[in-house]
């Protein structure tokens, strides 16, 4: 099956004309189909079995982890919206692969914590996804130091922010600004992170890629 032929925005074929506008006007949001082959990559490298995402939006990226991992791995998604998830649901239903989806419904801060109460989870998960609110992706990090093993890959989506962070300020859409200068700032602070090896891949709007390394 080839996973880059998923289209998750008009193939679930549920959706009303409004919820289609919608999916449509968001598309960004996702993944693209590059940085979705890189990411199956990098499961496989890892022997991936247990995996945590950070946004889920419509479930292309959870499909092509659910359908990376083995038939016993488990992912947990996380995600304030269930209902652009359940547009994509049908796929992921049938692919067969929905039973190792746990999906939360909930800011994704509070779950993490929660997690890292436990102390089993600590170091359990051996690879991570996040794509959400920039704004928080330092603190995101910061959690997924504790969750994620050493040796194990955590990628964080939208680096690149639409080249934006290459460009002065002055010549980028105001709206776009306060994200812009949270992808920089977060950029800036992973960089200096003793605790990973990074790279900076360009495929579709950039992947930082990290491995735990202490």
């Amino acid at each position: 099956m080839e996973l880059e032929s998923f289209s998750l925005f008009a193939g679930a074929g549920t959706q009303t004309q409004g919820e289609s506008s919608t999916i449509s006007s968001g598309a960004y949001l996702a993944i693209s189909p590059d940085a979705g082959q890189l990411i199956a990559m990098f499961l496989k490298i890892v022997n991936a079995k247990k995996t945590i995402e950070i946004g889920v939006f419509t479930g292309y990226s959870l499909l092509l982890t659910a359908l990376t991992i083995p038939d016993d791995g488990k992912i947990t998604a996380i995600d304030v919206d269930r209902t652009k998830y359940e547009i994509g649901l049908p796929i992921i239903q049938k692919t067969g692969v929905g039973h190792k989806i746990n999906f939360i419904e909930s800011q994704a801060l509070p779950v993490l914590d929660e997690l890292i109460q436990d102390p089993k989870n600590e170091g359990s998960f051996d690879f991570a996804f996040v794509d959400a609110d920039k704004v928080n992706y330092w603190k995101y990090h910061e959690r997924m130091m504790k969750l994620v093993k050493v040796g194990g890959i955590i990628i964080y989506d939208n680096t690149l922010w639409r080249g934006y962070v290459a460009l002065p300020e002055e010549d980028v859409p105001e709206k776009q600004r306060a994200s812009r200068q949270s992808v920089i700032e977060f950029n800036n602070s992973i960089s200096a992170d003793h605790r990973v090896e990074i790279s900076h891949a360009s495929v579709g709007d950039g992947v930082l890629i990290c491995r735990r390394i202490c």
